[in-house]
């Protein structure tokens, strides 16, 4: 090993007991059960649907409550107290108004606390006491860990442990302890969390979901195609940009843009006022019980078409310079007849509807007026310097690629592009081929290269982050083409259809997942490909889990948009040292009625499999870091020992 590493790993280890003692620590902690893995995917702005499913860890603390409790409590007790570790706030709230003195209070208060200690001990029994105690509130870590771990047997502490708890309640501190023991809980009961990508756009809350993943104790985010155009747009890219507004324009979520992440669209909605009207095809869905407007609707309406048209015609100069990114065909606005009124799309002619074309020169179709240019240059620059904004994007860099090898499966958002014969797509770039797992990695290189120089809006780094969201041989997008165009102005609907990637009806096969397995260098025997992307339409008999378990689907639809199409609110996935669990969620309604009601959001559990051996630490990647460690040490323990013979 280099001898400069090893001696600076001897000056934080400085005698032999230390490194001794950090061996046997490392190498019991590889025996100890693998934590549970939550996997959670295309979550779209819904933040209290994810934020219930992060609390109740996919009906995880659930099922240790039962474990507990279930001779103990009724169903209806149960539930209460499960809704009381989901909600501690609330909850504690509701309770304390149904106490008629303070009495039956302080009796409950004991109650409770006994409770919830014994989940926690319960919830962390495969954990070392150094990372319990990195979960406790800092504020009660001293008086949990002895009420934790107490020992009574002699019965000389009895005393001393109910006074401990009489103490916690007559200083008015019950309330926060609880709380704490309840957030606790939800975080022992998940050891780490993936996010399979999509966390952005159509639905009101990302930015919150953000800053949920943001204070997590664990996770990973595999970039979903919203997401990338969110961290295109950041990084320069003026198509992106139009991409997000006109997406937040078509589902009534402007105030994103505007009230959370500080981007002035007053220029854009004055340049709307000035060239557009009412237009059914762009008035903006209503997916929330919010009422708007006649005025507002009609603005959302006016500036959904500006930043289309925008959009449109920045596309055009990318797809021109780059010619490897094959796109000659989606030159859509050089396609159309403007004094017929009609498009040719694959060489056939369409009549056009819901036309806003005021500011297309019929000269040069893609050139930005000079309002428009002025426009979108004010946009990006405001989003370029949104504090806020720029906080979420680098944490989704620093947590985010564009797949993850964890723990033996394979975590990626869309595809791995195949052709119909199931191998792998090739695409030229800069006159070299790439395919599977190598075109991924040229992808993710100029997408980190992008996001690293901000300033460099039209270079190539930049075009194939929006190629990303739009491309045929993009792992995020997986389809032939994007008709968005034609969705807006087309009538007939066959022109809005967008051809899958092989990869979607092939990964039902078993040797296809092997055979992509086997491309990222993992275990094709034990490895799965866990995926997100496409809603899974489980009222259509649909199955989640395809080729006999080597591919798990867990896009079940959080999107309030998807759910009329799935008929349920998504999959959730849970991996523990037994084996893993798919999860299915009916709808979401409210935090208010599972506070209320104690109802849960979970259906029905499928077991994808059962462990035959529990699956240790050492089998995990954190395993394989542990392991690096012990090396280390042992080398450092060779290396002194050495050093001491040399003298």
């Amino acid at each position: 090993m280099n001898l400069k590493y090893l001696d600076l790993l001897a000056q934080k280890y400085d005698c032999e007991e230390k490194v001794a003692t950090e061996i046997i620590n490392l190498e019991s902690i590889l025996d100890l059960p693998k934590g549970t893995e939550h996997f959670v995917s295309d979550l779209h702005g819904e933040f209290q649907a994810f934020q219930h499913v992060l609390r109740n860890g996919s009906g995880n603390v659930k099922v240790k409550i039962k474990d507990l409790f279930k001779d103990e409590l009724s169903e209806e007790e149960l539930n209460e107290f499960a809704t009381l570790v989901y909600y501690p706030e609330e909850k504690l709230k509701l309770i304390k108004s149904q106490f008629k003195n303070k009495a039956e209070l302080h009796e409950w208060y004991i109650l409770v606390i006994e409770r919830l200690l014994k989940l926690i001990s319960y919830a962390s029994s495969k954990y070392t006491r150094s990372k319990v105690r990195r979960a406790l509130p800092s504020q009660f870590v001293y008086i949990i860990e002895e009420l934790l771990y107490k020992t009574d047997e002699f019965k000389n502490k009895k005393e001393y442990y109910a006074k401990m708890v009489e103490q916690i309640i007559s200083l008015g501190q019950a309330d926060k302890l609880i709380v704490g023991l309840a957030y606790t809980t939800q975080r022992l009961v998940v050891d780490h969390l993936h996010v399979v990508g999509d966390i952005y756009d159509r639905g009101p809350d990302p930015h919150k979901i953000v800053d949920t993943l943001i204070d997590y104790h664990s996770v990973d985010v595999q970039w979903g195609n919203h997401d990338v155009l969110w961290i295109g747009a950041f990084a320069g890219s003026k198509v992106c940009l139009a991409n997000i507004i006109r997406i937040c324009a078509r589902y009534n979520n402007l105030d994103i843009i505007e009230d959370v992440y500080g981007i002035n669209l007053r220029p854009l909605l004055n340049l709307a006022e000035t060239y557009y009207d009412d237009n059914v095809a762009f008035r903006p869905k209503r997916i929330s019980n919010e009422k708007m407007t006649e005025h507002e609707q009609l603005q959302i309406t006016k500036i959904h078409q500006a930043i289309s048209i925008i959009q449109f015609k920045l596309e055009s100069p990318i797809i021109k310079r780059r010619p490897c990114f094959d796109m000659e065909d989606r030159l859509l606005l050089e396609k159309v007849d403007y004094e017929k009124n009609e498009v040719t799309i694959q060489g056939k002619i369409y009549p056009l509807q819901n036309n806003c074309f005021a500011t297309i020169n019929l000269d040069r179709p893609d050139e930005l007026l000079e309002e428009e240019a002025q426009v979108i240059d004010k946009l990006l620059f405001s989003l370029q310097h949104s504090e806020k904004l720029a906080r979420h994007m680098n944490f989704l860099m620093k947590k985010g690629s564009l797949y993850l090898k964890y723990n033996g499966n394979l975590l990626i958002h869309g595809c791995i592009p195949l052709d119909e014969n199931g191998d792998m797509e090739k695409m030229e770039i800069d006159g070299k081929s790439y395919a599977g797992r190598e075109l991924l990695d040229v992808f993710e290189r100029y997408l980190r290269y992008s996001f690293a120089h901000p300033n460099e809006t039209d270079d190539f780094a930049t075009d194939m982050v929006w190629y990303l969201w739009t491309g045929e041989y993009s792992s995020l997008f997986g389809k032939r083409e994007m008709t968005t165009f034609e969705r807006y102005f087309v009538a007939d609907k066959e022109t809005h259809k967008e051809r899958k990637n092989p990869y979607y009806y092939l990964r039902e096969d078993e040797e296809i997942c092997r055979k992509i397995l086997t491309e990222f260098e993992m275990n094709a025997d034990h490895g799965r490909i866990i995926n997100g992307h496409t809603p899974v339409k489980e009222r259509d008999g649909e199955n989640p889990i395809k080729a006999n378990g080597k591919m798990l689907v867990i896009d079940g639809g959080f999107s309030k948009a998807y759910q009329s199409t799935t008929g349920i609110a998504g999959y959730t996935l849970l991996y523990n040292s037994y084996g893993m669990q798919l999860v299915a969620h009916q709808l979401f309604n409210s935090k208010e009625e599972v506070l209320q009601n104690g109802t849960d959001v979970l259906s029905v559990k499928r077991l994808v499999d059962e462990e035959l051996e529990r699956k240790k630490v050492r089998e995990t990647n954190i395993g394989e870091s542990l392991l690096q460690e012990i090396y280390n040490l042992s080398s450092l323990r060779e290396y002194r020992y050495m050093k001491t013979s040399l003298k």
